[in-house]
């Protein structure tokens, strides 16, 4: 059986300028057509459409290469505190997203969430994995399933990623507290954790 074709030094080049300017376009323009980041690519439309079937396949690898970045942050979290481990990951997760909230926000899209939870499996059987640990030593709430607190975290994550302004002053603070707050802990916990604890809103160097 012949091995795979590595693809020339051009097209890999001319594949990532696409992405890149995909990000950028729709970074200006949610609904940037395939002739737009076509354009700021510097390439034809038919050049895209040699690597890209559609606007949508195109998205769909935004998604995928911004969730190895989210699995990878998830995968980098070794608080073993759960309340600690889970205010850290909604912090870093939040600096992730507001660099890239465009996409952030395309990929949460009801048209791509099913596509979006798949790439995110390994991120969403980490935040499963904290829920289960919190709750079994107490430190989050007891009175939800944990698949059903977990799903409910990462709805409201998604809500605060898709409707805060994430240049605004204090944004990665309300979404840990908010994160906080649905896994259970009262707003006086939550504020002493992240007192104790300054360096978890800390942005990465």
């Amino acid at each position: 059986m012949p091995s795979a074709r590595i693809p020339r030094a051009d097209a890999r080049t001319n594949r990532a300028g696409i992405l890149e300017a995909a990000r950028v376009a729709l970074a200006n323009d949610p609904h940037a057509s395939v002739d737009v980041i076509a354009r700021s690519a510097g390439l034809s439309r038919r050049t895209l459409y040699g690597h890209f079937d559609d606007r949508d396949a195109l998205i769909r690898e935004l998604i995928v290469t911004g969730a190895q970045r989210f699995n990878a942050i998830a995968e980098s979290i070794t608080d073993t505190d759960a309340r600690l481990a889970l205010a850290r990951l909604a912090a870093r997760l939040w600096q992730e997203a507001a660099h890239v909230q465009f996409a952030a926000v395309i990929a949460l899209d009801e048209a791509h969430v099913a596509h979006t939870a798949e790439a995110l499996a390994p991120l969403r059987h980490t935040v499963a994995a904290l829920v289960a640990r919190g709750q079994h030593d107490d430190s989050f709430r007891t009175d939800l399933p944990a698949d059903v607190l977990a799903r409910l975290i990462e709805e409201v994550a998604r809500t605060v990623i898709a409707r805060t302004d994430a240049t605004s002053t204090g944004a990665a603070d309300l979404a840990v507290r908010t994160v906080l707050s649905v896994a259970g802990l009262s707003w006086r916990e939550a504020d002493a954790l992240l007192t104790t604890h300054p360096d978890i809103s800390e942005p990465l160097a």
